[in-house]
């Protein structure tokens, strides 16, 4: 078996004006074949900008268009890596609060209607929640909070006006999180039946069973895309579909779903299989509801974080290969994260056995000892990558008197369970859907936010998230980065305990694809890929 294991940005007004095109594989390419990949289970629904899970955008990605996107065949996502899309060409206003995008002519969706910038203009007053239509979900409403509107300008031009100057949007464009949706077609059919202008076209889902998509005949990308279909196959035993890659059954697992343990399987019963060993830049943490007794008391919420071995999360779950680090993405791979040297000063990720008695100090402060215990469920989502850190996340309470039982929730009502906190005390995955501030701090710590969980909210890290999001020098920015990452660490907003590593995995005949290293969100376009079977 192969395996892979994988900056500066300039300064953001040199990117006035960017032109040119993704560059396709080095490699004759074969066209026809259907690819196989297993899922790890059925998507909430369909609608990317409905649903915070890669369950969702893995499969559903290649149905839509971004305005931008990261190329997909360059492994690190960054500003220098943002390429065309639906937009040929974009600029910048001289104050920066203007970003005019040029529209490709002639691309029209699934359904044969024109492609257009009202478009634009609807998929983003849905985000904006301006628009008529509503969505169910609006999980990153909080990445957009700074777009006053966005406007068509005739049939191919689309312009985005800013409150402020703000660098990094057009990163958060170019995510997977960030598809065009039509103006013709409701959210309420989008769930079921989207509609888009990329390379593949929804066919069906079947609970628990599978999802196919078809190649999209009209495709706007000439000679994409290769495949003929792509068909998931729904597995809820991780053993099982590992199994059914290593037996041939699929050309390509789940987003980043292999071990480390089980890509050694892989390497032994599968040597010429190809696997890439990535950082996820889905964290694991502990979310704790602070709107509710008895977690509403910040001392017993210190407690929590001060129990956390971290060194136990990694070295039983990663074999020590995963990141300690804070909310951004670690170095090297995360281009925000804050270096091991800032890290260390931060209490709590030192020595555990002091952690802890400081813990036990609060607990018996508040009226817990070992004769008078906590009892409370541990929430978390029913899949592997949940449960596994939630059980030894439920033995590390017991060490400050706290009995906890795994409460486990489907895939389909976890993430609304925790968004009205339906919880006390939850193990999360936090994935960030582009590796930037402002979409990570947004969504997740900011004031209000849909997915901020926890309910944390400090006005002194809002002023920092502004001046981080408003500054254009990358290593100034940086600074301001790294200082809220250490007050959030610092207030417990959302303790830390591991960033994941994990292989993807693919058979040696799928050629044209590249596993990306600072997201799990942003790879799946699928239109270079192809068959040499």
């Amino acid at each position: 078996m192969k395996v892979k294991r994988t900056s500066k940005a300039p300064a953001w007004v040199l990117l006035a004006t960017a032109l040119g095109v993704a560059a396709g594989p080095a490699m004759a390419q074969k066209s026809g074949g259907v690819l196989k990949v297993y899922h790890r289970g059925t998507p909430p629904s369909g609608s990317i900008h409905e649903e915070a899970t890669n369950s969702t955008v893995m499969p559903y990605m290649g149905v839509f268009n971004n305005l931008v996107m990261f190329d997909q065949a360059k492994p690190k996502n960054s500003m220098e890596t943002i390429v065309p899309d639906l937009a040929e060409s974009w600029s910048w206003s001289g104050d920066g609060k203007q970003l005019t995008f040029k529209l490709r002519e002639g691309v029209t969706w699934h359904d044969g209607k024109p492609f257009t910038a009202k478009d634009v203009a609807c998929t983003f007053d849905l985000v904006l929640e301006k628009g008529a239509d509503k969505l169910r979900k609006n999980p990153r409403q909080s990445w957009y909070t700074n777009v006053e509107s966005v406007t068509a300008d005739g049939d191919l031009q689309a312009t985005f006006t800013l409150k402020r100057p703000q660098p990094a949007l057009l990163m958060l464009l170019a995510s997977g999180y960030s598809p065009v949706y039509p103006c013709h077609v409701s959210t309420k059919d989008m769930r079921t039946n989207p509609i888009g202008t990329g390379p593949f076209k929804f066919v069906a889902l079947k609970q628990n069973e599978s999802i196919k998509f078809a190649k999209n005949p009209n495709y706007w990308k000439p000679g994409r895309p290769y495949l003929d279909g792509i068909e998931y196959t729904i597995i809820k035993s991780r053993a099982t579909r590992v199994l059914g890659f290593i037996a041939g059954e699929f050309d390509m697992t789940f987003d980043t779903d292999v071990t480390i343990p089980l890509m050694k399987d892989i390497a032994d019963k599968r040597p010429d299989a190809v696997c890439a060993l990535v950082p996820t830049a889905v964290s694991r943490n502990l979310i704790v509801n602070r709107d509710a007794p008895p977690f509403d008391n910040a001392d017993l919420r210190r407690a929590l974080a001060l129990t956390i071995d971290r060194n136990a999360f990694n070295q039983i779950l990663q074999e020590g290969k995963g990141d300690i680090g804070g909310a951004m993405l670690p170095p090297p791979e995360g281009n925000w994260g804050l270096p091991p040297e800032q890290l260390a000063s931060v209490p709590g990720f030192g020595d555990v056995a002091k952690n802890r008695e400081e813990a036990r100090a609060i607990m018996t402060k508040l009226g817990y000892g070992p004769d008078k215990r906590m009892k409370l469920k541990v929430s978390t989502r029913n899949i592997e990558i949940y449960r596994d850190p939630a059980v030894i996340l439920i033995d590390h309470l017991k060490e400050i008197w706290i009995d906890a039982e795994l409460e486990t929730i489907e895939t389909s009502n976890w993430h609304a369970k925790v968004a009205r906190k339906d919880y006390a005390v939850g193990l999360n995955l936090t994935g960030s859907g582009v590796d930037d501030p402002d979409a990570h701090f947004y969504e997740n710590y900011a004031c209000g936010s849909e997915r901020n969980y926890t309910g944390y909210c400090n006005e002194e890290i809002m002023a920092l998230m502004e001046r981080q999001s408003v500054e254009g020098d990358a290593e100034k920015r940086r600074a301001i980065v790294w200082e809220i990452d250490k007050k959030l660490q610092e207030d417990s907003a959302r303790p830390i305990l591991y960033h994941d590593r994990a292989a993807q995995c693919w058979q040696a005949h799928v050629k044209g694809f590249q596993m990306m290293t600072n997201s799990v969100y942003n790879g799946w376009r699928f239109e270079d890929v192809w068959l040499s079977k």
